[in-house]
């Protein structure tokens, strides 16, 4: 999945979220992932005796044995014509450029790899961008009669945010607005601390750029630059917005928010190699939960019967699992392509998003969205302000483990006044506020109920922070029938008890028991 460059994009041609004419909202898309067949591993190929290169300048990561093997491998790098970037040893996971369109194929002879694969499609240089839609801003008047109808306990954008009392965090605050002591680290296109709503809570030490594979934290490089996405920051917002007596409120307004920086400024790209840094960083430094809504480019679901996408799975997969072995709970949006994610066959028209796109089929139990579906990570569904499935929203039994709002089209669930948009309220770069929706929105209020669960907590091991998560959420029975449009067809058709269905997973996550239970 991922999230939208300056503007939203369809990401390779990725359908975007149907809402009705008029209603003009940055969709956060975290669609649905897909592999596409590249350069088959062809066991017994020998090294070349003068690497080619001749090819475009890729990225790749090549993955070793932890803690052992490096060196070695490092080494046939070198040989197979490639230049290491960082090394991951404790996980081993090397990212690694090369020139030499026989790289991958080559390095995968060598002793000691396990797989390696192109992070990428297109060169490193940059790719192009396609927008999608704009963004809903909230007006002077909005914001003018919002201020006027908050009560004393809220902050002046408050009465617009319908999503907190729709999962309690209104409540919530009454008891605990979380500890300082909790960092959620977003995974995104970075963070505007200098933002009045997220000043108060920015953990700076926690904080790097990861573009590239390779931590970097001089000159606030965690920031978004000048016309790039401000989809992190309205994420940081969702979780941490302070309840100072400005703007909006977050889910957990106490607790402390981290800049991860893994999208692409010029394209909102995703790759495999900023996303392991990701972890990684957080594992490193504390932070107790991540939130992940993108998938990571540019498959949109990654094939692990394809020699290039296996090694990108098995790359993140060690680093999201490195990160809650830490401690960190890893949050993740389940996609906007209102898709069965647990049907056997998608077709997958939109992959690889940076180059040419080729339509495939692919097989669920062998292709995976990273990082949502990887094992441990809690996946998100969105609904809206209505408190059912949100129309784009993926979905699918055994897959979405829990709910959250993620707002949806107005016109299909309008909330309660003083509220008027079905959207999601939040923070954007420049000290301002705009409406966003998508289960990118739905990932982050789970996040901040999982800080509030290890505010409330402290000492809990991610795994106990998940199982309260579930067991706290508030049971929500399928929606049947689901025609969210109203026009007499259904939409999608969800499966499941009240306690464990397609649309729900769990349930919607609940911030007033994570502070009280």
């Amino acid at each position: 999945m991922t999230s939208p460059h300056s503007r939203p994009r369809p990401r390779g041609g990725r359908r975007p979220l149907a809402l009705p004419l008029g209603i003009a909202a940055v969709m956060a898309l975290a669609f649905l992932p897909n592999a596409t067949a590249t350069a088959a591993d062809t066991a017994g190929h020998a090294p070349a005796s003068a690497p080619a290169a001749d090819g475009p300048d890729l990225s790749y990561v090549v993955n070793v044995r932890p803690g052992k093997g490096g060196s070695a491998a490092e080494k046939a790098i070198g040989k197979a014509g490639g230049t290491v970037v960082i090394a991951y040893d404790k996980i081993g996971v090397i990212v690694a450029h090369s020139k030499n369109p026989d790289f991958a194929r080559t390095i995968r002879t060598v002793r000691g790899v396990e797989s390696a694969g192109a992070t990428r499609t297109a060169p490193l240089a940059a790719q192009s961008s396609d927008d999608l839609a704009t963004r809903q801003v909230l007006t002077a008047a909005e914001a003018k009669k919002a201020a006027a109808s908050a009560t004393a306990d809220q902050d002046p954008l408050e009465p617009l945010q319908w999503d907190l009392p729709a999962i309690k965090a209104d409540k919530a605050h009454k008891v605990s607005l979380g500890s300082p002591k909790v960092t959620v680290g977003v995974l995104d296109s970075g963070i505007d601390d200098t933002h009045p709503d997220l000043a108060p809570n920015f953990d700076k030490k926690a904080s790097a750029n990861c573009l590239g594979g390779v931590p970097v934290q001089k000159d606030n490089a965690w920031r978004p630059v000048a016309g790039e996405s401000g989809h992190g920051t309205h994420v940081a917002g969702e979780i941490a917005a302070a309840k100072n007596g400005i703007g909006v409120t977050g889910v957990a307004p106490g607790v402390k928010v981290a800049s991860l920086k893994v999208a692409e400024p010029a394209t909102g790209m995703y790759y495999t190699e900023a996303v392991v840094c990701g972890f990684v960083w957080a594992a490193d430094h504390g932070v107790d939960v991540t939130n992940s809504s993108y998938y990571a480019d540019p498959w949109l679901f990654n094939c692990t019967t394809d020699a290039d996408q296996k090694a990108l799975v098995t790359a993140v997969t060690r680093a999201s699992q490195y990160a809650e072995r830490k401690g960190a709970v890893n949050v993740a949006a389940a996609g906007n392509a209102a898709t069965d994610l647990a049907q056997d066959e998608i077709v997958d028209d939109s992959s690889p998003d940076d180059s040419t796109p080729t339509s495939r089929t692919i097989k669920t139990k062998d292709c995976f969205d990273i990082p949502s579906q990887l094992p441990g990570v809690v996946t998100v569904s969105a609904t809206g302000a209505k408190g059912i499935k949100a129309s784009f929203s993926n979905y699918g039994k055994g897959v979405i483990d829990i709910a959250a709002p993620g707002g949806d089209s107005t016109a299909y669930q309008t909330p309660a006044p003083p509220a008027t948009s079905g959207l999601i309220l939040s923070t954007v770069p420049g000290g301002s506020w705009q409406y966003m929706a998508g289960t990118s929105m739905a990932s982050p209020h789970v996040a901040g109920v999982a800080a509030l669960i290890k505010s409330t907590h402290p000492h809990a091991s991610a795994a106990q922070v998940k199982a309260l998560l579930y067991k706290e959420a508030d049971a929500t029975a399928c929606t049947d029938p689901y025609d969210i449009d109203g026009d007499g067809t259904v939409d999608a058709v969800c499966v499941g008890g009240k306690n464990k269905n397609s649309f729900y997973g769990a349930g919607t996550a609940d911030a007033l028991d994570a502070v009280t239970k």
